[in-house]
C-alpha cells in the first residue's frame, strides 16, 4: 500500500487522483454524497460500511486487487486496535420466560428493517437503533431485554453488553463512569484511556462503537441525564435501555412500555413456575393467584418461587392467603424477592408534593380517575395535580390512558400502606371527604343535564370539569360511576339523607341513557331509605317510582317490581301529588303488559294518562301514550298500534319545546321502533325497516349504547324475516360490537343469530 498512513481515507483520495476524477465526479460514479467523500477523504468520520465502500470501488472502477485493499483500509479504519470478537456480559438468562410475544416480536423487526440494518449508500452516517423499555416497577423490563438479547445475540458478533445503570440507588453511577466501564468490556486498554484523559473519552466511545455490531443493554436507567451520554451516536450498535421511568425526554427513540401480562400468560408462567401437575390440580385456584397478583410478573414469580419451594402448599392455600388484602404485599415475599421492596425503590425518588398524591390516590375507590378528582384529594389547582399526575405516570408509578389514572392493583395496596404510616387518620379522612362532597356535586350538576327544567350549569357553577353539552356531562358520569357511586354509599353511610335523595333525583332522566350499567337499583333503593328517613311522602313516592323503573327493567322482575309502585302509588297519595300517582301507575301498567295481563294493564295505563293529561305533565303524557300502543301491538291489534303511535307523535310535536330535547328523541325513537315492529307483523318490509334504521341512528347520535342494542336486534330481526339476512348479518354484529352498556341479553340473542347465519 503505498498511502502512507494506510488510512481510508488517505487511500481513497489517492485512488480517486490516480482515475483523474474530482470529488464530484466520483459522487456521480458512485452515488456516495460529495459532502461523505470529503468527510472521508479529510478523516472527518470513520470509514464507511461495505456498502458505501462497495459503491466507491464501483464508481472508480477499482480491480479486484484495488477493491480488496480499500475494503481492508475500511476494516482497519473501523476498529483500530481493538477487536471484542464475540464480548458478552450478560447474567444467567430466565428459562421460564412466558409471554411479550408482541413486544419481542416488534424487537425482532426492529433488527431486520432494511433501514436500520444498512448504511447510507450516500455516505450519510448511519441512524443507530435504541429502544427504550419502560413499564411499573416488578414490570419485566430487564427480563425481557435479556430474553430479547439472547434472540437477537446472533446478529451482533461484535458483542452484547449489559450495563446495569443502577438508577434506583441513592446514589446512581454517572455516565462517565459507566462510559469507562463500556470501553474496558470492549477491549480498550487502560493505557489508551488514561492517554486519551476523561475529557475524549466521550468521543473515543462513540467511535468505538461507531462501526462495531454490537448490542448493548442500558439496564435500570435512573432518567435521560444519565443514559443519554452513553447512547451510540452513529453506527451498528443497538441500545436496548430499561427504565421504570418513561425517558420522555430522550430523542429517535423506539419507545415500548409493558403492561401487566394477560390472564393467560399470567397462567402460563405461574404453571412453569409450580409445575403442571400441581396446576392442573386447581385451575381456579391458579386463575385466582394470577388474578391476586396484578399479573404483574414479579408477583407472580415470588408466588410462584413460593409454591416451588414449599410443595405441602396447594394453590388454593396460597390463593386464601393473598385474598386478605391487607396482608397481600407481605405474603408476596420470597427470600429477597419482595413485591414491596422493588415499590419502595422508585417511591423514595418522588418528589414530596408527588409522593403525597400516590399516597392519597389509594382512596380513589373505582379504577382510576381524572386530574380534577385526584386535586381534590391534595388541595392542588387543577393545573398542579395534573403536573404532578404526569410525574407519577413518567415516574412509572401509575398509567394512564386518555385523561383518566389509574395505579395498578398492588401499587394501590402499598399506597394505602404508606398512607398509614406516614399521614394521619383526620388528614386521610379529610382528604376523602373532599374527594366525595365534589365527586356528588359534580354528579347533580352533571345530572341535571337530563332532568327538565335544568339543563346547563349555572353560571355560578365553579366546576373543574367540562360539563358544556350533555354528551359532556354523560362522559363524565360514565367515567367516573364507580367513583361517586361510592360517595353515594358513603353519603348515605354517614346519615347525609337529602343528599343521597338530591343526587338520586338529578340523575333520574339520565338513568335511561345507561340502563345496563347494573347499579342503579342499588342507587335508587339507597335513596328510597333516604326518602324514609327523611319522613317526606312525596320524596318516599319519587323514589319508590324510580325504584320500581329500576326492578323493572334493569333486572327483568316485573312481578317484583309491582310491590314498588304500589307503595310509590300510596305514598303519591298520602301526598297529594296526582303526578307521582300517575308514574306509578304507568310503572305497574308496563309491569303487567310484560306479565301478560291486558286487562290490568289498559286499566292502569288509563288511570295514569288522565292523571298526566290533568297535571299537564307532557313527559308523563308521551310515556303513557307509548304504553298504549305498545298494549294494543301486543294483542294483535296492529292497526289500531300504529295509530296510537302517530298519536304520540303528534302529541310530541304539539309539546314543542316543553319536552326537554333529550326525552323528545327518546320518545321519537321509541315510537320508530314500535312502528317498525308493527309494520314487520303487517308485512309491510320496506316501512319496517326505513323505520327502524331511523331509529338506529338517533340512537347512535346520541349515544344510547342500550337502546341502540334492542333497536339493532329488532332491525335483524325484522331484516331476516324480510328474507334478506346479509343486511340482517351486518345489524346482528354491530349490536355484538357495542360493548358492555348494551343489553345483555339482546347481545346473547344477536350471537344465536350470527351462529344460525354460519351455519346456514
Amino acid at each position: 500500500m503505498s498511502a502512507q498512513d494506510g488510512t481510508f481515507g488517505t487511500l481513497l483520495r489517492e485512488l480517486r487522483l490516480a482515475k483523474s476524477l474530482t470529488i464530484e465526479g466520483l459522487a456521480e460514479a458512485s452515488g456516495v454524497s460529495v459532502r461523505g467523500i470529503g468527510d472521508l477523504e479529510r478523516k472527518r468520520r470513520a470509514a464507511p460500511q461495505r456498502r458505501t465502500v462497495a459503491a466507491l470501488a464501483d464508481g472508480l472502477g477499482l480491480d479486484d486487487t484495488d477493491r480488496e485493499r480499500l475494503l481492508a483500509a475500511a476494516r482497519t479504519g473501523r476498529s483500530p486496535e481493538y477487536h471484542p470478537v464475540g464480548v458478552r456480559s450478560f447474567p444467567r438468562g430466565i428459562d421460564d420466560f412466558v409471554g411479550r410475544e408482541e413486544e419481542l416480536l416488534r424487537l425482532t423487526r426492529l433488527a431486520e428493517s432494511p433501514g436500520d440494518i444498512t448504511d447510507g449508500a450516500d455516505g450519510t452516517a448511519r441512524q443507530p437503533v435504541v429502544v427504550a423499555v419502560s413499564g411499573a416497577p416488578g414490570m419485566g423490563k430487564t427480563t425481557l431485554a435479556l430474553r430479547a438479547a439472547r434472540r437477537l445475540a446472533d446478529r451482533f458478533p461484535d458483542g452484547q453488553l449489559m450495563v446495569d445503570l443502577r438508577g434506583t440507588d441513592d446514589a446512581p453511577p454517572g455516565p462517565a463512569e459507566l462510559m469507562v466501564g463500556v470501553l474496558k468490556a470492549l477491549g480498550v486498554p487502560d493505557r489508551d484511556l488514561a492517554k486519551a484523559g476523561a475529557q475524549a473519552h466521550p468521543a473515543l466511545y462513540r467511535q468505538v462503537l461507531a462501526d462495531r455490531r454490537c448490542l448493548l443493554v442500558l439496564d435500570n436507567a435512573r432518567d435521560e441525564a444519565q443514559v443519554r451520554p452513553l447512547l451510540p451516536g452513529t453506527g451498528w450498535t443497538w441500545a436496548l435501555v430499561t427504565s421504570r421511568r418513561m425517558l420522555t425526554g430522550l430523542e429517535n427513540v423506539h419507545r415500548l412500555p409493558l403492561g401487566r401480562l394477560g390472564p393467560a400468560e399470567s397462567a402460563a408462567f405461574l404453571t412453569s413456575l409450580v409445575g403442571e401437575e400441581r396446576a392442573a390440580a386447581d385451575p381456579e385456584a391458579l386463575t385466582e393467584v394470577a388474578g391476586l397478583c396484578g399479573h404483574l410478573p414479579l408477583a407472580l414469580r415470588v408466588a410462584g418461587n413460593w409454591l416451588a419451594t414449599r410443595t405441602g402448599w396447594s394453590l388454593r392455600r396460597l390463593a386464601d392467603r393473598l385474598a386478605r388484602e391487607e396482608r397481600r404485599l407481605d405474603a408476596l415475599t420470597a427470600g429477597d424477592l419482595r413485591v414491596a421492596g422493588a415499590f419502595d425503590l422508585s417511591y423514595r425518588q418522588l418528589t414530596p408534593a408527588a409522593a403525597r398524591l400516590f399516597r392519597r390516590l389509594s382512596l380513589v375507590p373505582g379504577p382510576d380517575a381524572s386530574a380534577a378528582c385526584a386535586a381534590r384529594l391534595t388541595g392542588q389547582d387543577l393545573f398542579d395535580a395534573e403536573d404532578t399526575l404526569e410525574e407519577l405516570v413518567e415516574a412509572g408509578l401509575l398509567g394512564a390512558a386518555g385523561d383518566r389514572y389509574r395505579l395498578h392493583d398492588l401499587l394501590a395496596l402499598y399506597a394505602r400502606t404508606r398512607l398509614i404510616a406516614e399521614e394521619s387518620p383526620e388528614d386521610a379522612e379529610r382528604a376523602r371527604t373532599s374527594m366525595f362532597r365534589w365527586l356528588l356535586e359534580t354528579a347533580v350538576v352533571a345530572g341535571r343535564w337530563y332532568e327538565p327544567g335544568h339543563g346547563a350549569p349555572p353560571p355560578s357553577w365553579p366546576g373543574t370539569v367540562d360539563l358544556s353539552s350533555p354528551e359532556k356531562a354523560r362522559e363524565w358520569l360514565q367515567a367516573e360511576g364507580l367513583n361517586w357511586l361510592a360517595a353515594l354509599r358513603a353519603a348515605a353511610a354517614d346519615g347525609e339523607h337529602a343528599t343521597v335523595v338530591e343526587v338520586a333525583e338529578s340523575l333520574h332522566w339520565f338513568s335511561d341513557q345507561w340502563i345496563f350499567w347494573g347499579h342503579w337499583p342499588e342507587v335508587f333503593a339507597t335513596a328510597v331509605r333516604s326518602a324514609e328517613a327523611l319522613g317526606d311522602p312525596l320524596l318516599e313516592a319519587t323514589q319508590l317510582n324510580y325504584y320500581a323503573w329500576a326492578v323493572l327493567l334493569c333486572e327483568g322482575r316485573p312481578r317484583d317490581s309491582l310491590q314498588y309502585s304500589a307503595r310509590a302509588l300510596a305514598a303519591a297519595r298520602i301526598a297529594g301529588d296526582p303526578v307521582q300517582e300517575a308514574w306509578a301507575l304507568q310503572y305497574a301498567s308496563w309491569a303487567y303488559r310484560l306479565l301478560s295481563e291486558p286487562a290490568l294493564s289498559s286499566d292502569h295505563n288509563k288511570r295514569s294518562i288522565a292523571l298526566f293529561r290533568a297535571a299537564r305533565e307532557p313527559h308523563g303524557v308521551l310515556q303513557a301514550l307509548l304504553q298504549r300502543a305498545y298494549d294494543l301491538q301486543k294483542a294483535g291489534l296492529h292497526e289500531e298500534a300504529v295509530g296510537a303511535y302517530q298519536e304520540t307523535l303528534d302529541e310530541l310535536e304539539e309539546a314543542g319545546d316543553r319536552v326537554e330535547p333529550h326525552i323528545a328523541e327518546f320518545t321519537r325513537g321509541s315510537v320508530l321502533v314500535g312502528l317498525g315492529r308493527t309494520y314487520a307483523r303487517l308485512g309491510r318490509w320496506e316501512e319496517a325497516v326505513d323505520h327502524l334504521r331511523t331509529s338506529v341512528d338517533l340512537c347512535h347520535a346520541r349515544g344510547n349504547t342500550a337502546l341502540e342494542s334492542r333497536y339493532l336486534i329488532a332491525l335483524g330481526e325484522t331484516l331476516l324475516a324480510a328474507g334478506r339476512p346479509a343486511e340482517a348479518r351486518e345489524a346482528f354484529t354491530r349490536c355484538v360490537a357495542l360493548g358492555p352498556d348494551a343489553d345483555p341479553e339482546c347481545v346473547a340473542r344477536s350471537r344465536a343469530h350470527l351462529a344460525r347465519l354460519d351455519v346456514d
